[in-house]
């Protein structure tokens, strides 16, 4: 199809399954450890072992997935709870063919495949993460975007009786994300169902997640149920939590700072604790190909 995208990034640039996994145990690690302990570090270990392997199970128990519980490990303990099958996406909006698609239905119209994808994490850490899933945009095509539509809204899943964490009202569910129509159409834009090759664990958001990787994770929204494509721009949960700190865009942009930390340069997750820094990308090095959906906008204000 003319709009599939191809990316000059190999298995060899892949961050590590294990690192990858691990990313949240490394950040926790690096914020609870005072300069002594960062000194002895730097002095006695080395850089690799800083990274210590660990089980699946085990270095997938450190997610952020509110609706089980604010706690990292509350995801894995809980997300089994969580039933994935059979599972319906609701279209709807300003589209020529609403209704409830089959999982199944919708997997067996689309092409499948791997995306090998380089990601910067909040943290200012970056990595390259194979996923598989399929282009947005066929799925949109599939229910027939009208020429009113500008927005994309996504809904996760709303059900408290397997989602203990929405006892707890730390944000207004369900959780909600959104693209403009043209970022949701972008080649690069995915519906993930898989990572590294493996089905994605119910922590992690299966079985279907939004990827967007010249944004940051807030545009990864897990285990989506509801694609509604509007003439309105719609709310996002965390920008209704925070509007100062959480923008509707969510680009990645070095020259603008989150409130409370650099944006401006990044490390490799995988190069150990005192890995250089190096200069974060625009648009998380996606520039030629995302850039002109920007021209003439401010995007300190649009942030």
């Amino acid at each position: 199809m003319a709009h599939r995208w191809t990316t000059d990034l190999t298995r060899a640039d892949l961050t590590p399954e294990r690192v990858f996994l691990n990313r949240r145990q490394l950040m926790a690690g690096v914020a609870g450890m005072g300069l002594s302990g960062l000194a002895a570090t730097a002095a006695g270990a080395a850089e690799e072992e800083a990274l210590t392997p660990n089980s699946y199970e085990d270095v997938t128990s450190y997610c952020n997935f509110y609706e089980f519980g604010t706690g990292k490990g509350d995801p894995s303990q809980y997300a089994h709870k969580m039933t994935t099958s059979p599972w319906s996406v609701k279209i709807d909006g300003l589209v020529d063919n609403p209704g409830d698609y089959a999982l199944e239905d919708i997997l067996s119209e689309m092409t499948i495949e791997e995306r090998i994808y380089r990601f910067r994490c909040v943290e200012a850490w970056s990595m390259v993460v194979p996923w598989n899933g399929f282009e947005l945009a066929d799925l949109l095509n599939l229910a027939g975007v009208q020429a009113a539509g500008k927005y994309v809204a996504f809904e996760t899943l709303h059900r408290p009786s397997e989602m203990p964490g929405m006892a707890y009202r730390v944000l207004d569910w369900p959780y909600r994300e959104g693209l403009r129509l043209d970022e949701a159409m972008h080649p690069l834009t995915l519906m993930a169902t898989g990572l590294y090759g493996k089905p994605l664990p119910n922590q992690n958001g299966a079985p279907l997640r939004l990827v967007v990787p010249w944004k940051y994770g807030f545009k990864s929204i897990k285990s989506i149920v509801r694609i509604t494509v509007t003439d309105q721009q719609p709310p996002t949960s965390w920008n209704m939590a925070g509007p100062r700190e959480y923008g509707f865009y969510s680009n990645v942009n070095p020259n603008v700072n989150h409130p409370r930390w650099s944006q401006a340069s990044e490390r490799q997750l995988g190069g150990g604790l005192f890995a250089k820094r190096v200069p974060t990308l625009m648009f998380n090095g996606y520039e030629d190909e995302v850039a002109h959906m920007y021209e003439g906008m401010n995007l300190r204000e649009f942030y």
